[in-house]
């Protein structure tokens, strides 16, 4: 098959995404994915918007040494940034950005990309659309109008630092006899990069509720996630600990052969499925909501229900410590959700999704 690249030469891509306390990283990591396979191919990526308050994330974004400019809201400033830096083609990453964005790009002959979660981000105007979620819908308007609409999770964009912990073979691998070496499980409870709902705090004394023996590490997203967290360290039962954590870029790496990861139901999910890792899942956000119901509902994740629940309902609370119990002695369970995981991701989603994007016609 002959590749974009060489089909047409290589593309400067602009891509516009953000990155604040307030909405989190997701946007910003998908992205980076993507610019990892552009480059991959030769072509050249520069980043316009902001990453504010945020400073893991700015360090990331600094190693890649890829350009990176402030983002005008205007469409038509916009545009002629883009145009002025010498890019053909943009990409779209945010729910906020002005809806008729897309349109004034295209207008001006750039190829545009839209990333959408649902009905958030859904407005723009783009020659194609991706939606990596779960329930994502293929056969939206947007194909009846000639645009290329790709859905679903086989175009998961995964970072290089995510797809270098995908095992190589996982199908028909045995049930190990144990979790592991240890005798007492292991879990990580992470709720996305900047955590703006301050899940933290809320789930992490539900896991030490089950009264089961666990090694609890939660990564604190800030100094005020980390001093709650630290009071919670110290309801600990004998047979219990609960570690403090920073944030970091490289959530595969920290969560590798953790027996169980307590997440929220953000982008992140997909990076441990990918990577074969039991997740139990918090719905932190209303964009997160169809996707979390559909991945409890296939048996990809166990689902602890809506931070709005666990903050103000005891009946929640209560069964999410149940669930958490449960599962926390259900080896076999978690295996199988390992599986399924890696049956359904597989790694290749930003190929694929260049591959259609670079190949679309204007």
């Amino acid at each position: 098959m002959i590749s974009a690249m060489s089909a047409e030469g290589a593309l400067r891509v602009a891509i516009r995404c953000d990155a604040r306390p307030q909405t989190g990283v997701g946007h910003l990591m998908r992205c980076l994915a993507l610019s990892e396979e552009l480059r991959a191919r030769g072509h050249d990526v520069v980043f316009l918007g902001e990453v504010v308050a945020v400073p893991w994330a700015q360090q990331l974004v600094a190693q890649t040494g890829m350009p990176w400019r402030p983002a005008p809201t205007e469409p038509e400033t916009l545009a002629a940034v883009v145009m002025g830096a010498g890019c053909t083609a943009a990409v779209l990453d945010g729910y906020d950005l002005p809806v008729n964005t897309g349109q004034t790009l295209r207008d001006k002959g750039i190829r545009v990309l839209s990333l959408l979660d649902g009905g958030f981000g859904a407005g723009q105007d783009a020659d194609v659309y991706l939606d990596q979620n779960l329930l994502a819908d293929a056969s939206r308007a947007a194909v009846a109008q000639g645009r290329v609409f790709l859905a679903g999770l086989e175009h998961t964009l995964l970072r290089n630092q995510v797809r270098l912990h995908r095992p190589v073979e996982h199908r028909d691998q045995p049930l190990p006899r144990t979790s592991g070496s240890r005798s007492v499980p292991r879990v990580l409870a992470v709720f996305g990069g900047t955590d703006p709902a301050g899940a933290a705090p809320l789930v992490a004394p539900l896991i030490l509720a089950t009264g089961r023996p666990v090694n609890l590490e939660v990564v604190a997203a800030d100094n005020r996630s980390a001093i709650a967290l630290e009071a919670v360290a110290g309801t600990a039962r004998p047979g219990q600990s609960l570690t403090v954590l920073p944030p970091t870029s490289d959530l595969a790496s920290l969560a590798l052969g953790a027996d169980l990861v307590v997440s929220a139901a953000g982008s992140a999910t997909w990076e441990l499925l990918a990577v074969g890792l039991p997740t139990a899942l918090a719905c932190v956000a209303d964009n997160q909501a169809p996707a979390y119901r559909r991945a409890v509902a296939e048996g990809l994740v166990v689902g602890l229900g809506t931070v709005a629940e666990l903050s103000e309902d005891a009946a929640a609370r209560d069964l999410a410590v149940r669930v958490l119990r449960d599962d926390l002695a259900d080896h076999a369970g978690r295996w199988t959700r390992r599986q399924r995981g890696l049956d359904r991701i597989d790694g290749r989603g930003r190929e694929r999704v260049v591959d259609a994007f670079l190949g679309a016609r204007r």
